[in-house]
């Protein structure tokens, strides 16, 4: 599994890492910071057009011929963003950037799946997604630090550089896997007749958007509202890093020991009381960054539970079930960001950015919830 989490790693410091650098890229192409932060959505809406690309184009195609072929855009765009030398081309090789990062995820996931013992299919996919927090934890302050001290040009290019270490590392130990079975383009979608994908993908964008309700404004929560100092919050935020590592591989363990949709329920549930706490007692510091971790690991722990959930639970689709996971992700992000910003914009406290989260994971709970009754042993197993 270590290709899939050397692919991840790689997709997780191209995609988060703009938001440490975003101040150097906006100076350099002479523009403001708002216009700058469209490198960040021009790649969140590559996200979204190269997953249903894949299913267009590569649902025939053979499954590491796929990952061989999506690694091949990720370093090429990575190397030419380098040397982009305005603004415009920017953003149009970050939506290209994009373009393979929820495909690689869908099909890193199926392939996984498939290479795993039965008893360690979740954990397979965990591992997989390893590769996200680790960028998390430890890439993306390095990257930062680069920035600041160099040039943001030399990020592309070390990520460049580890595009072709990851392309080896897949044409070197991913075995050869058959195509998955070709129901069709429309018979791809015929799995949203099902209730199952839609609760699924429904708790997804809620636990993702809840959290991202706060986490969109961590920084200047735990400055205003804990009353922390400024020059400590990069040192917390590799805190938070680790709490995302440490998530997902509990995530995946206790799937695979109990089941899925009860883990991903329980995550979610935890999320949701650590929201109301980081509401009511954020303005203690200690609190504050206990919860910070635990919200954290709880936003990855949930990740590969769900993953192979929408896999299990997309017969006849599982490319774009899986896919549907790294697209509800992102939507997660973008209204919870959005979201979280309202108490804000009306002169509200930070910690009611936790507030308002809160009642998204109560709803992605409340999925889960329903989704684990309903099709208890039925598809919830791995």
């Amino acid at each position: 599994m270590l290709p899939l989490a050397y692919g991840t790693f790689g997709l997780g410091m191209t995609e988060y890492v703009m938001m440490g650098i975003l101040p150097d890229t906006a100076e350099s192409m002479r523009v403001s910071i708002s216009s700058a932060g469209n490198f960040i959505s021009f790649y969140a809406l590559g996200v979204v057009v190269g997953s249903i690309l894949l299913v267009i184009l590569g649902r025939t195609k053979p499954l590491k011929t796929i990952l061989i072929t999506l690694v091949s855009i990720f370093t090429i765009a990575n190397f030419l963003s380098a040397f982009a030398w305005n603004y415009y081309i920017l953003c149009a090789l970050r939506f290209i950037a994009g373009f393979p990062h929820g495909a690689f995820f869908g099909v890193g996931a199926i392939v996984a799946d498939k290479l795993a013992d039965r008893d360690k299919k979740t954990q397979a996919v965990a591992t997989m997604v390893s590769g996200m927090t680790i960028a998390n934890l430890a890439g993306i302050p390095f990257g930062t630090f680069l920035s600041h001290n160099f040039s943001w040009r030399i990020i592309f290019l070390l990520i460049g550089i580890l595009g072709l270490f990851i392309l080896y590392s897949v044409l070197k130990l991913i075995p050869n896997l058959k195509p998955l079975p070709d129901t069709g383009f429309r018979g791809q979608f015929k799995i949203f007749k099902s209730l199952a994908p839609w609760l699924l993908i429904f708790a997804v964008v809620m636990g993702n958007g809840g959290i991202f309700c706060w986490y969109s404004y961590i920084n200047p929560l735990l400055v205003n509202l804990s009353d922390i100092e400024p020059k400590y919050v990069s040192l917390l935020m590799i805190l938070a890093g680790f709490g995302m590592y440490i998530g997902n591989l509990l995530g995946g363990k206790l799937s695979d020991k109990y089941s899925p949709s009860l883990t991903a329920g329980f995550i979610q549930l935890s999320a949701f009381i650590s929201l109301i706490l980081i509401f009511l007692f954020g303005s203690n510091p200690f609190v504050s960054v206990i919860l910070m971790c635990v919200c954290t690991a709880c936003l990855f722990g949930v990740s590969a539970p769900q993953q192979i959930l929408l896999i299990k639970n997309a017969q006849g689709g599982e490319m774009l079930g899986a896919c549907c996971s790294q697209i509800s992700f992102n939507l997660g992000n973008a209204i919870g960001a959005y979201a979280g910003g309202i108490p804000i914009a009306h002169a509200m406290g930070y910690e009611y950015t936790a507030l308002v989260g809160s009642f998204f994971t109560l709803f992605g709970f409340l999925a889960l919830f329903y989704f684990f009754f309903r099709y208890k042993n039925k598809r919830d197993s791995v």
